[in-house]
C-alpha cells in the first residue's frame, strides 16, 4: 500500500478519500444531469463500491482519481484524475486524465484546473509521455475542458466504446491526446 500524493493548486487540494466523501459522491452519481454521458445514475451501493474501487487503486499506485477539496470552501466536489485504460481500442492500453464534479462546481473553472495539475503530474512524475481523455460525442462540457488544457481531438481517432452495447446512444465516442 502506498500512501497517496496530493496535488494542489490554487484554488484546489486533489487528496485521498475519506469517509466523509461518500454521501457527496452518491448524490453527484445520483444526478441525472451528472450523470448524462454515462450508462446511468448510480444507486448508493453502487457509488460506494465505485468509491472504493478508486480509493484501492490510488493506495495501490500512489495516483489515481483523486478526491477534489476547495480550499476554503467545499470539502468534496468530485474526481479528478488518471485512470488506466485497458479495453480494447487502436489507442489502448493508455492513461487516461478524468473528471466528475458535482453540478453545482461546473463553471468555476475547476476541472480544468485540477486536469492541467493532474497532466502535469503525470508528466513529470511519471514520465508518462502521453495522456489521453475520451468521451461520448455529445458531451460538449467535457470536450470543452479537454480543449482547454490542451488536448487535441483528430476525427480519425473516433470510435466505438466497446463496453457499450452495439447501437447505444453513447457508443459514438471520441478520443483527445495530449503529449509531453
Amino acid at each position: 500500500m502506498t500512501t497517496p500524493t496530493e496535488l494542489r493548486t490554487e484554488r484546489l487540494l486533489l487528496r485521498d478519500w475519506r469517509d466523509a466523501d461518500l454521501e457527496p459522491f452518491a448524490a453527484l452519481n445520483a444526478d441525472p444531469e451528472v450523470m448524462q454521458h454515462f450508462r446511468g445514475t448510480l444507486t448508493r451501493e453502487q457509488s460506494d463500491t465505485f468509491a472504493e474501487r478508486i480509493r484501492g487503486k490510488l493506495r495501490e499506485n500512489g495516483w489515481g482519481l483523486w478526491a477534489v477539496e476547495v480550499i476554503d470552501g467545499p470539502p468534496f466536489i468530485g474526481f479528478v484524475g488518471l485512470a488506466e485504460q485497458t479495453f480494447e481500442a487502436h489507442f489502448t492500453p493508455a492513461i487516461e486524465v478524468g473528471w466528475r464534479l458535482a453540478r453545482e462546481s461546473w463553471g468555476h473553472g475547476y476541472a480544468p484546473e485540477a486536469a492541467r495539475a493532474v497532466v502535469d503530474f503525470a508528466f513529470t512524475e511519471l514520465g508518462l509521455d502521453e495522456i489521453v481523455s475520451i468521451t461520448a460525442v455529445g458531451n460538449v462540457k467535457s470536450r470543452r475542458v479537454m480543449a482547454k488544457i490542451g488536448m487535441t481531438h483528430d476525427p480519425a481517432d473516433d470510435f466505438e466504446y466497446p463496453l457499450l452495447d452495439e447501437g447505444h446512444p453513447l457508443r459514438p465516442s471520441v478520443v483527445y491526446r495530449l503529449r509531453r
